[in-house]
Order: C-alpha cells, then structure tokens, then sequence
C-alpha cells in the first residue's frame, strides 16, 4: 500500500535528520514525496467529491512540509507527516475490514443448481 511505504520512508528521513545523514534524509524525502504526489495525481474528483478536495489539500500540505524539512534538516516537519500518516492508513484498514465484515461470506453463498 503507498501509505504504508511514505510512511516507511518518512521514518528513515527522520532518522537521517537526526543522524545528520544529508544524502539519506533527501533520498527518503523525496521518495515520501513521489507516493504523495502519486496519491494526489490519483485523485478523482468527479467520484471522490469534497472527500478528494480535502484529500488534495492535506497532499499539497504535506508537500510542503517534506520540501520545508528537505531544505532546513528539521525532523519535525515530518514528524507532523507521519502523525497525518499514520492516521490516513489507520482509516484506509479500517474501511476496508468494514467492506470485508458487511460481504457475506462465499462458504454461506448458494451455489446455483443446474
């Protein structure tokens, strides 16, 4: 899931601002960056309504955080991205173990005869 790796690379970044690793905090930040971006170019805005206009203005948001802590070294602009993160992924499990538990299960479903 893209969520899942922007916030794989959101740690590393933050573990290379603190090991003051610049070449590593760049690499991560701007792969956290590219799953942001991709997430907000895959946006459909005639299906997902005002969900994918607020989406679309916490991506951009995030954007700018990632370019602020690129270009200053402060972990805290991404720490604010992986709290946001975090969050987004936790909803993403969570709508998606309701779809599952409200389908009925294929064992229950008769089979058509003949």
């Amino acid at each position: 899931m893209l969520y899942e790796g922007a916030i794989r690379f959101t740690k590393l970044a933050v573990k290379a601002c603190e090991e003051k690793k610049i070449a590593d905090r760049g690499m991560n930040i701007g792969r956290a960056f590219d799953i942001i971006m991709e997430l907000n170019n895959t946006l459909d805005h005639k299906v997902g309504g005002d969900v994918a206009v607020q989406l679309e203005q916490l991506y951009m948001f995030m954007m700018e955080q990632y370019t602020k802590a690129n270009i200053s070294g402060d972990p805290a602009p991404l720490q604010a991205n992986l709290k946001l993160l975090n969050t987004l992924y936790d909803g993403w499990v969570q709508a998606v173990e309701k779809i599952k538990s409200e389908q009925p299960d294929a064992a229950t479903i008769p089979k058509k005869v003949g």
